[in-house]
Protein backbone atom coordinates (compact mmCIF):
# COMPACT_ATOMS: atom_id res chain seq x y z
CA UNK A 1 0.00 0.00 0.00
CA UNK A 2 1.20 3.52 -0.74
CA UNK A 3 2.28 5.91 1.99
CA UNK A 4 -0.70 7.46 3.81
CA UNK A 5 -1.45 11.07 2.90
CA UNK A 6 -2.13 11.86 6.58
CA UNK A 7 -0.23 9.98 9.30
CA UNK A 8 -0.90 10.94 12.94
CA UNK A 9 1.51 9.31 15.38
CA UNK A 10 1.14 9.28 19.18
CA UNK A 11 -0.46 12.73 19.29
CA UNK A 12 -0.81 14.36 22.71
CA UNK A 13 -2.51 17.76 23.12
CA UNK A 14 -2.79 19.28 26.61
CA UNK A 15 -3.86 22.67 27.93
CA UNK A 16 -2.53 24.00 31.27
CA UNK A 17 -5.30 25.61 33.34
CA UNK A 18 -5.70 26.96 36.86
CA UNK A 19 -7.37 23.67 37.83
CA UNK A 20 -4.79 21.38 36.28
CA UNK A 21 -3.63 19.94 32.95
CA UNK A 22 -6.45 19.21 30.48
CA UNK A 23 -5.42 16.15 28.46
CA UNK A 24 -7.62 16.70 25.41
CA UNK A 25 -5.82 14.20 23.17
CA UNK A 26 -3.90 11.38 24.84
CA UNK A 27 -1.78 9.27 22.52
CA UNK A 28 -3.79 9.20 19.28
CA UNK A 29 -2.55 7.47 16.12
CA UNK A 30 -4.27 6.93 12.77
CA UNK A 31 -3.65 7.07 9.02
CA UNK A 32 -5.67 8.25 6.04
CA UNK A 33 -5.16 7.63 2.33
CA UNK A 34 -6.16 9.92 -0.54
CA UNK A 35 -9.70 9.34 -1.73
CA UNK A 36 -10.73 7.75 1.59
CA UNK A 37 -13.03 9.02 4.33
CA UNK A 38 -12.40 8.59 8.05
CA UNK A 39 -15.27 9.14 10.48
CA UNK A 40 -14.25 10.22 13.99
CA UNK A 41 -17.12 9.71 16.42
CA UNK A 42 -17.63 10.17 20.15
CA UNK A 43 -19.47 12.25 22.70
CA UNK A 44 -18.75 15.93 23.26
CA UNK A 45 -15.45 16.34 25.08
CA UNK A 46 -13.83 13.22 23.62
CA UNK A 47 -11.12 15.19 21.79
CA UNK A 48 -12.46 15.08 18.24
CA UNK A 49 -12.37 18.81 17.47
CA UNK A 50 -9.05 19.34 19.28
CA UNK A 51 -7.57 16.67 17.00
CA UNK A 52 -8.83 18.45 13.88
CA UNK A 53 -7.59 21.84 15.05
CA UNK A 54 -4.17 20.29 15.73
CA UNK A 55 -3.99 18.99 12.16
CA UNK A 56 -4.93 22.44 10.84
CA UNK A 57 -2.29 24.09 13.05
CA UNK A 58 -4.91 26.26 14.73
CA UNK A 59 -3.49 25.78 18.24
CA UNK A 60 -0.51 28.00 17.39
CA UNK A 61 -0.55 31.05 19.61
CA UNK A 62 -2.52 29.27 22.34
CA UNK A 63 -1.06 27.62 25.41
CA UNK A 64 -1.50 24.14 23.93
CA UNK A 65 1.25 21.61 24.61
CA UNK A 66 1.53 19.34 21.56
CA UNK A 67 3.78 16.30 21.15
CA UNK A 68 3.86 13.50 18.60
CA UNK A 69 3.79 13.76 14.82
CA UNK A 70 1.23 14.88 12.25
CA UNK A 71 2.63 14.00 8.83
CA UNK A 72 0.73 15.57 5.93
CA UNK A 73 2.11 14.24 2.65
CA UNK A 74 5.42 13.75 4.45
CA UNK A 75 5.55 17.20 6.14
CA UNK A 76 5.52 17.17 9.95
CA UNK A 77 3.00 19.82 11.01
CA UNK A 78 3.84 19.64 14.73
CA UNK A 79 7.38 20.90 14.18
CA UNK A 80 6.46 23.35 11.40
CA UNK A 81 6.35 27.11 11.92
CA UNK A 82 2.98 28.93 11.85
CA UNK A 83 3.98 30.42 8.48
CA UNK A 84 4.67 26.99 7.00
CA UNK A 85 1.33 25.62 8.22
CA UNK A 86 -0.52 28.72 7.00
CA UNK A 87 0.91 28.16 3.52
CA UNK A 88 -0.56 24.64 3.51
CA UNK A 89 -4.04 25.73 4.57
CA UNK A 90 -6.42 26.12 1.67
CA UNK A 91 -4.45 24.16 -0.91
CA UNK A 92 -3.19 21.12 0.99
CA UNK A 93 -5.83 21.07 3.71
CA UNK A 94 -9.07 22.86 4.51
CA UNK A 95 -11.73 22.68 7.19
CA UNK A 96 -15.50 23.05 7.36
CA UNK A 97 -16.16 24.45 10.81
CA UNK A 98 -19.02 23.44 13.09
CA UNK A 99 -20.54 26.95 13.21
CA UNK A 100 -20.13 28.82 9.91
CA UNK A 101 -21.67 32.01 11.32
CA UNK A 102 -18.82 32.40 13.81
CA UNK A 103 -16.17 31.00 11.43
CA UNK A 104 -16.98 33.44 8.62
CA UNK A 105 -16.13 37.13 8.97
CA UNK A 106 -19.33 39.15 9.51
CA UNK A 107 -17.89 42.36 7.96
CA UNK A 108 -17.08 40.86 4.54
CA UNK A 109 -19.36 39.38 1.91
CA UNK A 110 -19.32 35.65 1.37
CA UNK A 111 -17.90 36.18 -2.10
CA UNK A 112 -15.10 38.41 -0.80
CA UNK A 113 -14.00 35.68 1.61
CA UNK A 114 -13.97 32.98 -1.06
CA UNK A 115 -12.11 35.29 -3.46
CA UNK A 116 -9.50 36.08 -0.82
CA UNK A 117 -8.95 32.40 0.00
CA UNK A 118 -8.59 31.56 -3.70
CA UNK A 119 -6.17 34.38 -4.53
CA UNK A 120 -3.83 33.44 -1.67
CA UNK A 121 -2.95 30.23 -3.54
CA UNK A 122 -3.60 31.28 -7.14
CA UNK A 123 -2.06 34.19 -9.05
CA UNK A 124 -5.25 35.43 -10.70
CA UNK A 125 -7.10 38.72 -11.03
CA UNK A 126 -10.06 39.70 -8.85
CA UNK A 127 -12.46 39.24 -11.77
CA UNK A 128 -11.22 35.69 -12.41
CA UNK A 129 -11.41 34.89 -8.69
CA UNK A 130 -14.91 36.34 -8.51
CA UNK A 131 -16.08 34.13 -11.39
CA UNK A 132 -14.53 31.14 -9.57
CA UNK A 133 -16.37 32.11 -6.36
CA UNK A 134 -19.68 32.25 -8.22
CA UNK A 135 -18.98 28.89 -9.83
CA UNK A 136 -18.20 27.34 -6.42
CA UNK A 137 -21.37 28.74 -4.84
CA UNK A 138 -23.37 27.40 -7.77
CA UNK A 139 -21.76 23.97 -7.44
CA UNK A 140 -22.68 23.68 -3.77
CA UNK A 141 -26.30 24.40 -4.61
CA UNK A 142 -26.78 28.05 -3.71
CA UNK A 143 -29.46 29.54 -6.00
CA UNK A 144 -28.79 32.84 -7.83
CA UNK A 145 -25.11 32.50 -7.02
CA UNK A 146 -24.17 35.51 -9.16
CA UNK A 147 -26.17 37.81 -6.86
CA UNK A 148 -25.80 35.92 -3.57
CA UNK A 149 -22.01 36.21 -3.91
CA UNK A 150 -22.36 39.80 -2.67
CA UNK A 151 -24.44 38.88 0.40
CA UNK A 152 -23.10 38.82 3.95
CA UNK A 153 -23.07 35.64 6.10
CA UNK A 154 -26.01 36.81 8.22
CA UNK A 155 -28.15 37.03 5.07
CA UNK A 156 -27.81 33.27 4.50
CA UNK A 157 -29.87 30.58 6.24
CA UNK A 158 -28.07 27.96 8.33
CA UNK A 159 -27.99 25.42 5.52
CA UNK A 160 -26.87 28.00 2.96
CA UNK A 161 -24.11 29.24 5.28
CA UNK A 162 -22.87 25.68 5.63
CA UNK A 163 -22.86 25.35 1.82
CA UNK A 164 -20.96 28.64 1.52
CA UNK A 165 -18.45 27.36 4.06
CA UNK A 166 -17.98 24.21 1.97
CA UNK A 167 -17.53 26.35 -1.16
CA UNK A 168 -14.83 28.35 0.64
CA UNK A 169 -13.09 25.22 1.94
CA UNK A 170 -13.13 23.59 -1.52
CA UNK A 171 -12.22 26.71 -3.51
CA UNK A 172 -8.59 25.57 -3.87
CA UNK A 173 -9.30 21.84 -4.34
CA UNK A 174 -7.67 20.79 -1.01
CA UNK A 175 -6.03 17.39 -0.73
CA UNK A 176 -7.40 16.96 2.82
CA UNK A 177 -10.86 18.14 3.89
CA UNK A 178 -11.85 18.10 7.57
CA UNK A 179 -15.57 18.50 8.27
CA UNK A 180 -16.24 19.20 11.96
CA UNK A 181 -19.89 18.40 12.74
CA UNK A 182 -20.90 19.59 9.24
CA UNK A 183 -24.60 18.83 9.75
CA UNK A 184 -25.16 20.05 13.32
CA UNK A 185 -28.31 22.19 13.70
CA UNK A 186 -29.42 21.46 10.13
CA UNK A 187 -32.68 19.74 9.31
CA UNK A 188 -32.56 16.17 8.06
CA UNK A 189 -33.13 17.02 4.38
CA UNK A 190 -30.30 19.56 4.35
CA UNK A 191 -28.08 17.11 6.26
CA UNK A 192 -28.45 14.54 3.50
CA UNK A 193 -27.72 17.16 0.82
CA UNK A 194 -24.56 18.36 2.61
CA UNK A 195 -23.24 14.80 3.01
CA UNK A 196 -24.00 13.98 -0.63
CA UNK A 197 -22.18 17.16 -1.63
CA UNK A 198 -19.06 16.21 0.35
CA UNK A 199 -19.13 12.72 -1.19
CA UNK A 200 -19.48 14.05 -4.75
CA UNK A 201 -16.72 16.61 -4.37
CA UNK A 202 -14.41 14.04 -2.79
CA UNK A 203 -14.85 11.66 -5.71
CA UNK A 204 -14.14 14.52 -8.12
CA UNK A 205 -10.95 15.75 -6.43
CA UNK A 206 -9.81 12.43 -4.84
CA UNK A 207 -9.47 14.25 -1.52
CA UNK A 208 -8.86 12.59 1.82
CA UNK A 209 -11.81 13.45 4.10
CA UNK A 210 -12.24 13.41 7.87
CA UNK A 211 -15.84 13.65 9.14
CA UNK A 212 -16.06 14.52 12.85
CA UNK A 213 -19.40 13.87 14.53
CA UNK A 214 -21.13 12.50 17.63
CA UNK A 215 -23.75 10.90 15.39
CA UNK A 216 -22.91 7.42 14.07
CA UNK A 217 -25.78 7.77 11.59
CA UNK A 218 -23.92 10.56 9.78
CA UNK A 219 -20.92 8.34 9.00
CA UNK A 220 -22.87 5.12 8.41
CA UNK A 221 -22.66 5.32 4.61
CA UNK A 222 -20.03 8.03 4.17
CA UNK A 223 -16.98 6.72 6.04
CA UNK A 224 -14.63 4.00 4.80
CA UNK A 225 -13.15 3.69 8.30
CA UNK A 226 -14.45 4.79 11.71
CA UNK A 227 -12.45 5.75 14.80
CA UNK A 228 -14.37 5.85 18.08
CA UNK A 229 -12.86 8.33 20.55
CA UNK A 230 -13.37 8.63 24.30
CA UNK A 231 -11.48 10.82 26.79
CA UNK A 232 -8.92 11.81 24.17
CA UNK A 233 -8.10 8.23 23.20
CA UNK A 234 -9.05 5.85 20.42
CA UNK A 235 -11.28 3.08 21.77
CA UNK A 236 -11.94 1.33 18.47
CA UNK A 237 -10.81 1.62 14.86
CA UNK A 238 -12.12 -0.42 11.94
CA UNK A 239 -13.92 -0.22 8.62
CA UNK A 240 -17.39 1.28 8.74
CA UNK A 241 -18.93 -2.09 7.96
CA UNK A 242 -17.02 -3.78 10.80
CA UNK A 243 -17.99 -1.13 13.36
CA UNK A 244 -21.68 -1.55 12.56
CA UNK A 245 -21.71 -5.33 12.12
CA UNK A 246 -19.08 -6.50 14.64
CA UNK A 247 -18.35 -3.68 17.13
CA UNK A 248 -15.83 -4.75 19.76
CA UNK A 249 -15.83 -2.07 22.48
CA UNK A 250 -18.55 -1.55 25.14
CA UNK A 251 -18.48 2.19 24.42
CA UNK A 252 -19.24 1.54 20.74
CA UNK A 253 -22.07 -0.75 21.82
CA UNK A 254 -23.42 2.12 23.90
CA UNK A 255 -23.26 4.56 20.98
CA UNK A 256 -25.07 2.10 18.72
CA UNK A 257 -27.70 1.44 21.37
CA UNK A 258 -28.45 5.14 21.71
CA UNK A 259 -28.87 5.63 17.97
CA UNK A 260 -32.34 5.49 16.37
CA UNK A 261 -32.70 2.88 13.62
CA UNK A 262 -34.72 3.54 10.46
CA UNK A 263 -33.88 0.32 8.63
CA UNK A 264 -36.07 -1.92 10.82
CA UNK A 265 -38.84 -1.71 13.38
CA UNK A 266 -37.62 -1.17 16.90
CA UNK A 267 -39.95 -1.82 19.82
CA UNK A 268 -37.50 -1.10 22.64
CA UNK A 269 -36.63 2.38 23.87
CA UNK A 270 -33.24 3.84 23.02
CA UNK A 271 -30.63 2.86 25.61
CA UNK A 272 -28.55 5.81 26.86
CA UNK A 273 -25.00 5.31 28.11
CA UNK A 274 -25.11 5.69 31.88
CA UNK A 275 -23.12 8.49 33.49
CA UNK A 276 -21.25 11.35 31.85
CA UNK A 277 -17.94 11.70 29.99
CA UNK A 278 -15.04 12.17 32.43
CA UNK A 279 -13.24 15.41 33.22
CA UNK A 280 -10.13 15.59 31.05
CA UNK A 281 -8.28 17.02 34.05
CA UNK A 282 -9.01 13.91 36.14
CA UNK A 283 -9.29 11.07 33.63
CA UNK A 284 -10.09 7.77 35.39
CA UNK A 285 -7.15 5.42 35.81
CA UNK A 286 -6.90 2.30 33.68
CA UNK A 287 -9.57 2.26 30.98
CA UNK A 288 -11.19 5.72 31.03
CA UNK A 289 -14.57 4.17 30.23
CA UNK A 290 -14.60 1.76 33.20
CA UNK A 291 -16.81 3.91 35.52
CA UNK A 292 -19.59 3.71 32.90
CA UNK A 293 -18.93 0.20 31.61
CA UNK A 294 -21.54 -2.46 32.42
CA UNK A 295 -18.92 -5.20 31.97
CA UNK A 296 -16.13 -3.75 34.12
CA UNK A 297 -16.61 -6.53 36.73
CA UNK A 298 -15.48 -9.14 34.20
CA UNK A 299 -11.92 -7.77 34.00
CA UNK A 300 -10.81 -8.75 37.54
CA UNK A 301 -10.02 -5.13 38.33
CA UNK A 302 -7.68 -4.64 35.35
CA UNK A 303 -9.90 -1.95 33.79
CA UNK A 304 -9.54 0.14 36.98
CA UNK A 305 -5.75 0.05 37.14
CA UNK A 306 -4.22 -0.82 33.74
CA UNK A 307 -4.50 1.15 30.52
CA UNK A 308 -5.64 -1.36 27.88
CA UNK A 309 -3.42 -1.87 24.86
CA UNK A 310 -4.80 -0.74 21.51
CA UNK A 311 -4.51 -4.05 19.68
CA UNK A 312 -5.66 -5.74 16.51
CA UNK A 313 -8.39 -8.27 17.32
CA UNK A 314 -9.50 -8.92 13.74
CA UNK A 315 -7.75 -8.02 10.46
CA UNK A 316 -7.78 -4.20 10.33
CA UNK A 317 -9.94 -4.00 13.48
CA UNK A 318 -8.32 -2.46 16.56
CA UNK A 319 -9.75 -2.08 20.06
CA UNK A 320 -8.58 -0.95 23.52
CA UNK A 321 -10.43 -3.22 25.95
CA UNK A 322 -9.54 -5.63 28.78
CA UNK A 323 -12.36 -8.03 27.94
CA UNK A 324 -11.13 -11.18 26.23
CA UNK A 325 -12.00 -11.79 22.59
CA UNK A 326 -14.32 -14.63 23.65
CA UNK A 327 -16.10 -12.46 26.25
CA UNK A 328 -16.70 -9.66 23.75
CA UNK A 329 -17.99 -12.10 21.15
CA UNK A 330 -20.37 -13.70 23.67
CA UNK A 331 -21.67 -10.36 25.01
CA UNK A 332 -22.20 -8.95 21.51
CA UNK A 333 -24.02 -12.02 20.18
CA UNK A 334 -26.17 -12.81 23.23
CA UNK A 335 -26.80 -9.46 24.96
CA UNK A 336 -26.13 -6.45 22.75
CA UNK A 337 -26.98 -7.43 19.20
CA UNK A 338 -30.53 -8.66 19.97
CA UNK A 339 -31.37 -5.26 21.48
CA UNK A 340 -30.18 -3.18 18.51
Amino acid sequence: MSEPFLDVRDLHVSFPTMDGLVKSVDGLSFQLQRGKTLGIVGESGSGKSVTSLSIMGLHHGSNAQITGQILLDGTDLVGATPEQVRALRGKKMAMIFQDPLSAMHPFYTVGHQIIEAYRVHNDVSKSVARKHAIDMLDRVGIPQASSRVDDYPHQFSGGMRQRAMIAMALSCDPDLLIADEPTTALDVTVQAQILDLIRDLQSEFNSAVIIITHDLGVVAELADDIMVMYAGRSMEYASGQEVFERPQHPYTWGLLGSMPRMDRERTERLIPIKGSPPSLINVPSGCPFHPRCAFESLTNGASRTERPDFREVLPGHFVACHLTDEERRRIWESEIRPML
